[in-house]
């Protein structure tokens, strides 16, 4: 099997094979979303208990996943474009305020997704391992989507971009919500399935099955790869 016939939800059983993307260099560009140190910050186990311990283990195949695949492939990905003269943008949560009083609703409810990440803040910053080279754009958001309350958007369009493959977390939100939007902007959207992660497995693959074929073309790295435009002679 391939991404052409894989992770089809119930919509596209049966349903005709997606074309081949055409990836023109100018035109298509990297976006990695919300690959944050505070996403892979953990305490030490042994000064946890209870609920908190509880949690802590039900996150670790979360991080083996991240270290393992994720941000490998992602930096896999990062040297290709770069070396290939292909465009990079990244997109982080950060809010403009200490108190965070300009971020979303979302962002403020209480739980989980309740993010108080300052944008000079340690926890805001993109992963070392993946940081941004000079020249390279990063969007800042307080939303879910890089799109939504940001310039991305326009600056898409200025310079001629048409196709966006998306890696990052988290599967199920943030990654989701951006190529929704991208899409309904009449972008085309690749998302890179093992450059991506959920909470959970099984989030991360429905989340997939449900944004295929519609919202965004998912494929794994290696076949991405085999669409990207030669590095200039």
């Amino acid at each position: 099997m391939t991404w052409k016939t894989e992770r089809r939800s119930f919509y596209y059983q049966g349903a005709p094979e997606p074309e081949d993307p055409v990836l023109e260099r100018g035109k298509v560009a990297l976006l990695v979303i919300d690959m944050q140190n505070t996403y892979l910050d953990r305490p030490d186990p042994n000064t946890l208990s209870g609920d908190d311990l509880v949690r802590y283990h039900a996150w670790t195949p979360f991080h083996e996943r991240m270290r393992a695949t994720v941000i490998p492939n992602t930096q896999r990905l990062l040297d290709l474009f770069r070396a290939r003269g292909l465009d990079v943008f990244f997109a982080r949560i950060a809010c403009l305020r200490t108190d965070g009083r300009d971020r979303s609703l979302s962002q403020k409810k209480p739980g989980w997704n309740n993010l108080l990440l300052p944008r000079d803040a340690h926890p805001s910053q993109i992963l070392p391992q993946i940081a941004p080279r000079e020249g390279e754009i990063v969007i800042t958001k307080t939303t879910d989507s890089a799109l939504t309350g940001t310039n991305l958007r326009l600056v898409f369009a200025n310079m001629g971009i048409t196709h966006v493959v998306c890696t990052g977390i988290f599967t199920d939100q943030c990654v989701s919500s951006t190529v929704r939007s991208l899409a309904d902007e009449s972008f085309d959207v690749i998302v890179v399935d093992d450059a991506c992660a959920a909470g959970s497995m099984e989030l991360h693959v429905s989340e997939l099955e449900r944004i295929h074929m519609i919202y965004a073309n998912v494929m794994n790295a290696d076949e991405l790869i085999e669409y990207l435009p030669q590095a200039r002679a």
